[in-house]
Formats: structure tokens, sequence, C-alpha cells
């Protein structure tokens, strides 16, 4: 194929992302990933932060996936400074997907507490396919800090991303388990139940873990000695 023959073809690929339809950009990000091109990381990237569509989405992302790592992860990494918290939440989804371990010094502690629910929660998934065996212990430590924030589907993420981590985990948890906020130890203890018993379910788990917080903790460790 000729470079005017593909220019034009790349020019109307572009196009098509930027369409007013979306299963005319949905399209467009499949041509993209079955025929990944180079030159089109740059607005692979820039629709990622923009696109509105879930299922565009995640087709974009497979489609960076696709390229070389070597051109796509320093400009993936490059977008943690955008202002736009969907382009930081998107960078850092696709990384996960990359899985490039020479990542993980990017994934910093501000893109962990990130004030921006969703760049936490993608940050907190990056961290636990990336993290290197010896910082497990301090990655769990920043996660369990951040126990009883946000609505059910954030600590739903949470314990799950901790969970991940293993057993590493059991340390962090007990600062949380020892809190003055009663939604903190619930949320600790839901974890640990999760931990233990993965099948349990996040939901039960919970409502165990107020019931027994609200019993206070000596009333708590009778009922669960009985329960043994």
């Amino acid at each position: 194929m000729d470079s005017t023959h593909r220019n034009t073809q790349e020019r109307r690929l572009l196009d098509a992302l930027a369409a007013a339809n979306p299963s005319t950009r949905l399209q467009a990000a499949l041509t993209a990933g079955t025929h990944p091109a180079p030159a089109l990381v740059d607005a692979l990237i820039a629709r990622c932060a923009v696109e509105p569509d879930f299922f565009v989405r995640d087709m974009l992302t497979w489609a960076l996936t696709r390229l070389p790592p070597d051109i796509t992860v320093p400009k993936l990494c490059a977008e943690f400074g955008s202002d736009r918290a969907q382009a930081r939440s998107q960078a850092l989804h696709t990384l996960s997907k990359i899985g490039d371990g020479s990542v993980w010094p990017a994934i910093t502690r501000s893109l962990l507490h990130d004030a921006d629910d969703e760049v936490a929660r993608s940050a907190w998934r990056a961290a636990v396919v990336l993290v290197p065996a010896g910082h497990r212990a301090g990655l769990a430590a920043e996660l369990a800090a951040q126990l009883g924030r946000g609505d059910r589907e954030m600590r739903l993420s949470l314990s799950r991303a901790l969970v991940a981590l293993g057993d590493v985990i059991e340390p962090a948890l007990r600062s949380g388990l020892s809190s003055d906020d009663p939604a903190v130890r619930a949320h600790a203890l839901a974890t640990e139940r999760l931990l233990s018993d993965p099948d349990a379910g996040f939901d039960p788990a919970v409502e165990q873990a107020k019931r027994l917080v609200a019993l206070g903790p000596d009333r708590a460790e009778e009922v669960e000695k009985a329960a043994c």
C-alpha cells in the first residue's frame, strides 16, 4: 500500500473516531485494533480522554493494547498529568491491560488517592496488576488507608483490590479494624472476611461486619467465638 492511500485511510479512520454515531466510532476503534498503526496512537489516546460511550472506550483500550508498548506506554503515562479525570482513568485502565511492569513507579500515591473516584479505582486496579512483589505490603497500606471511602461500588472495588494482594494485607487491615470510625471498621472487617472466604459475597460480609461493629469489640468477639 502506497503512503498516499495509507494516509487517506488513516484520515478516514480519524474522522470516524470523532463521528456523532457511537456505532461508527466503535467500528473505527475495532478497525484501528485489527490493523494497528503507530501513527494512530495519539488520536486513540486523545479519544479515550473524551469518549462518552463505555463500549467504544473499551474498544479503544483494546486497539491500544495491539500497538507496541514502547510506543504506547510513555504516551499513556503522560496522561497521568492531565486535568481531565477521564484521561487519567482510561490511561490507567489501558496500562493495566498492557501489563508492563515498568509502569509501576508512575503509579504514584496521588493517583491512588485521587479525588476523582473513577481515577482512584482505576489506579487501584492497575497497581494490583503492576506492583512488584517487594512493594505489595506498601501498596496494601496505601489502599487500606482509604477504607470507608465512597459508596458501595467504591468500597467493593477497594476490597477487591486489597483481597487480590493476598495475605500481605492483614497487617494493613489491623489499623482499619481499630479505627474510631465505624464505617472504616465495618469495611475493614468485611474485607478481612472476603480474604478468608472469597465466595462469601461482599454485601453479606458488609452486613455482618456492621452488626459486629454495632455490638462493640467485646460482644462481637463473643459472637465470633460462638459462630466457630
